[in-house]
């Protein structure tokens, strides 16, 4: 029996599970992650992982990480953990450990998780999104990560939305992160009404004028956001996740959105809503060996 070790690096939390051949818990911990300091990370990760499999001797080892491992130089890059930019990361956790580990980013990890336990079981092909903070993805294909030839596959946040739009930290114009992500739809209301408020409070207010025309530009640029990704991949099903995966309307307003802009006579693709939550990372990660 080969037992699964998961390590979920998060901006606040890291936290690390282990699941048995049957995917059931056996252990969990989180501890708080340390800020801006590279190397008080890897000890932190190597200590929870040593502690947390101290009474096995077998285990694989994941961890999903925020960015992704350059092919190019096998050092982490596209990080919001900006002191994990340019540093070699599952190389570092290796000679520390002693192991191999398989590390992916936090959508890629999202999509395993619930492509293998959650919301998106038993279809062949799916398509993870991450709305938050910012917008990522993630594929699998018949119950493997497809992660593409440059680390990129499924990052429909930095397609164009608009040429000429929003400048994006990436250095682009357009990307649908500007638009969607959670900062970007707060940017949109302070715009449109002169006060800065949260998304949860603008959903408060979408009943009013602004808020109408708010809920009708986010629906119209996720509607074509999400159908470019249909029109490339065709997938079996779409899973959301993050925080803005819990706006109800997207489910139905916004899947109509979606269908509306899609280049076929049939489109029934689901729109799923996870069913793990936050641990999505964490699962991913014990299972992407």
């Amino acid at each position: 029996m080969l037992n699964k070790l998961g390590v979920d690096l998060g901006g606040t939390k890291i936290e690390a599970i282990l699941l048995d051949d049957s995917l059931n818990v056996l252990e969990r911990k989180r501890v708080s992650t340390p800020k801006d300091n590279y190397s008080e990370i890897v000890n932190t990760i190597s200590n929870l992982v040593l502690e947390i499999s101290s009474n096995i001797s077998d285990f694989s080892l994941g961890i999903c990480t925020p960015g992704a491992i350059s092919k190019k130089t096998g050092l982490i890059k596209n990080s919001n953990t900006q002191c994990l930019i340019g540093k070699p990361l599952k190389e570092d956790l290796e000679k520390k450990l002693q192991r191999n580990i398989a590390m992916e980013n936090d959508a890629n990890c999202f999509v395993m998780a619930e492509s293998k336990m959650g919301a998106a079981q038993n279809f062949d092909l799916v398509f993870g999104v991450i709305m938050g903070t910012g917008v990522g993805g993630g594929i699998i294909v018949n119950g493997k990560l497809h992660s593409g030839r440059t680390n990129i596959a499924g990052e429909w946040g930095h397609h164009t939305l608009h040429r000429n739009g929003h400048s994006c930290y990436c250095g682009k114009t357009g990307c649908v992160e500007t638009y969607i992500s959670g900062p970007a739809l707060e940017q949109k209301w302070e715009l449109l009404s002169g006060e800065s408020k949260s998304v949860p409070e603008i959903l408060s207010n979408i009943d009013s004028g602004i808020g109408k025309t708010w809920k009708s530009k986010f629906l119209e640029n996720f509607g074509f956001g999400l159908a470019n990704v249909i029109d490339i991949l065709d997938p079996d099903a779409i899973v959301l996740g993050g925080g803005l995966s819990n706006i109800d309307f997207l489910y139905t307003e916004g899947k109509k959105s979606v269908y509306e802009k899609v280049f076929s006579d049939l489109v029934d693709t689901p729109i799923l809503k996870n069913e793990l939550g936050d641990s999505a990372g964490v699962y991913g990660a014990a299972l992407l060996n």
